[in-house]
């Protein structure tokens, strides 16, 4: 077995891989490489496993700098899934074995994996996400019904308030886009730039759409969701302060499941929250029962996993201040930080 870096030639071999191998992800399609490439220029090296001419695993791998110039390898860089993606244990040993290999060969400080398992190598993992799924019921009404009652009445109160919800895409991107940033600023958190979900949208067309809710004209929230193979992945999403009052979330997040049952999706996946959050709190109110998530560290000049998330106590004074930033400051800083928080 052979391990082989991508090269153009290879991509559709890579993608049909991606499409039929049962453990892959929306985040192993090219189509992410693409747009991160696109977005912030990071140096992309994907590895793929081959035997007799058959593509038997693959590997996306980012390389990316933090503020403080240390260098790291990730799969992959805002994916909530990521890491190797195999046929069998041969192809995850020597795709690990090259990883590590290009780990020293470039001198970065650690690499990432971002596995939904944890795989065969003993690497030390971060106890931190949870990811959040649940298999759709094949009616729309057992779907409600398997909400708890004090969410179902969330959702008819948002249907009271006349919210609609309606499809788009790069038509609502600037709707969206207001409202997104507003909730990151409220949660301290710097924001995408604009040109990132300019080239998702672009990039995925009917893969990636915005479902925007709306009331008396304004649209007042919205997520970007994914959809991959039998999946739908809401991903990116907020709403505006003052329309919580009209329980914005659970009415729009229960029009996309009522979507997605509808046409015939078999897995809502909420995505990933850290225990102790609002979201960790929210996905379980809506029965959804929390997974945790392995991500695998490779630190091949030892040391400690690195701790670069809002949790870590030393960020606190930060993200507080990002709070009490003007929104518009934040929308001019936050495309350039974010790059160095994948």
């Amino acid at each position: 077995m052979n391990v082989c870096s991508l090269n153009s030639s290879d991509e559709k071999r890579w993608d049909d891989f991606a499409t039929i191998n049962s453990s892959s992800t929306f985040f192993h399609s090219l189509g992410w490489k693409r747009v991160l490439e696109q977005s912030f220029s990071y140096q992309a090296e994907y590895l793929y496993a081959e035997e007799d001419g058959q593509v038997q695993g693959i590997l996306p791998l980012f390389e990316v700098k933090s503020l403080l110039g240390s260098r790291s390898l990730l799969s992959v860089p805002f994916g909530v899934y990521g890491g190797v993606c195999v046929n069998n244990i041969e192809a995850e040993r020597v795709l690990l074995n090259a990883a590590k290999e290009l780990a020293i060969d470039r001198g970065v400080q650690n690499v990432e994996f971002r596995h939904e398992r944890l795989c065969s190598e003993n690497f030390p993992s971060k106890d931190l996400y949870y990811t959040f799924r649940r298999t759709l019921l094949p009616t729309v009404e057992e779907n409600l019904q398997a909400i708890p009652r004090k969410q179902r009445r969330m959702i008819r109160q948002g249907e009271k308030h006349g919210l609609t919800a309606e499809f788009g895409g790069l038509e609502s991107l600037n709707d969206f886009y207001a409202i997104y940033t507003h909730s990151l600023k409220n949660l301290g958190t710097p924001a995408f730039p604009l040109s990132y979900f300019h080239h998702l949208l672009s990039e995925f067309g009917k893969a990636c759409r915005i479902l925007g809710v709306w009331k008396d004209g304004r649209m007042v929230s919205a997520v970007m969701t994914f959809f991959f193979k039998d999946q739908v992945l809401p991903y990116y999403g907020g709403a505006f302060g003052d329309s919580l009052k009209y329980a914005v979330y659970d009415f729009m997040y229960w029009e996309l499941m009522r979507y997605s049952v509808e046409a015939g999706y078999k897995i809502f996946d909420f995505g990933r929250s850290k225990e102790g959050t609002g979201a960790f709190d929210f996905k379980r109110h809506w029965g959804f029962e929390p997974e945790p998530l392995p991500y695998q560290f490779y630190l091949p000049r030892g040391g400690a996993i690195p701790n670069v998330n809002p949790s870590n106590p030393k960020l606190k004074w930060a993200i507080e201040i990002w709070k009490k930033m003007p929104l518009q400051l934040t929308r001019m800083i936050g495309p350039f930080l974010v790059r160095y928080v994948p």
